[in-house]
Parts: structure tokens; sequence; C-alpha cells
């Protein structure tokens, strides 16, 4: 009887090391991606001097008044939202491209925030 009570509490004893396995790995995994409205994106957006404005068809445009860039001299870009990965395809005057990557982190009719591979953030308001 003895040697079986030790065998129980050794079976017992792995299954609970299992499950404490299972919860701890489970715990790693990385969080599901947030899935965003690309339709929110379509518009004309602002931060300080930074604007950006998307077209439903995947086209758009940036520019920033501090470089003394207005609207009519924009950089183009194409681009899409797949989750919360937004990725732009700027488009360069003498033929290259630039392509930049950004994790959405909100995006409502109002707000749309983004952050860069460095963590840099980016708050933008929709201004029409």
């Amino acid at each position: 009887m003895n040697s079986r009570y030790l065998s129980m509490k050794k079976i017992l004893i792995k299954f609970l090391a299992a499950i404490i396995i299972l919860i701890g790995a489970t715990s790693c995994w990385p969080p599901e991606e947030t899935e965003f409205d690309s339709s929110l994106l379509t518009g004309k957006w602002q931060s300080n001097t930074l604007f950006e404005r998307y077209f439903s068809d995947g086209t758009g445009y940036t520019w920033d008044t501090a470089d003394d860039v207005y609207e009519d001299e924009a950089q183009p870009f194409e681009w899409t939202l797949e989750k919360s990965t937004l990725t732009q395809i700027h488009l360069m005057e003498m033929g290259g491209v630039v392509p930049k990557t950004y994790t959405v982190t909100e995006l409502t009719n109002s707000t749309f925030k983004y952050k860069d591979s460095f963590t840099k953030s980016y708050s933008f308001s929709k201004v029409n």
C-alpha cells in the first residue's frame, strides 16, 4: 500500500507540473492583434504640423507645414491596413519607393494613433 501511495503521489505531482507548465506557456503567447476598420482611415488627419490624407482606393499623401510643404506638394504613398499593421509605401519622385510600417493603437472617426518600430508614437485628429 505504501508503494501504491508513492506511485499515485508521483503521478499527481507530474500532472500538476504539466498543468503549471501549460499555464505558464499560454501566458507567454503574444496577445491577439486588434483588427481596425480601414474605412475609418479615409480622410485628412493632422498631428500638429504633420498632415496625412488617406483615400479609399489605398492611396494617400503626407506633408509637413513645418518644412514649408503644403498639400499641393505632398509626398504620395500607397497604404494598406491589415489588422493593426499599417503599411505606407512612399513613392519617390525619381521612381524609388520607401516602405514604412506602423502599428495602429487607436482608430476611430476622430482619432488615429500609431507607433513605429522604434516606439515613437503619433497621434492625429481628423480635420475633414
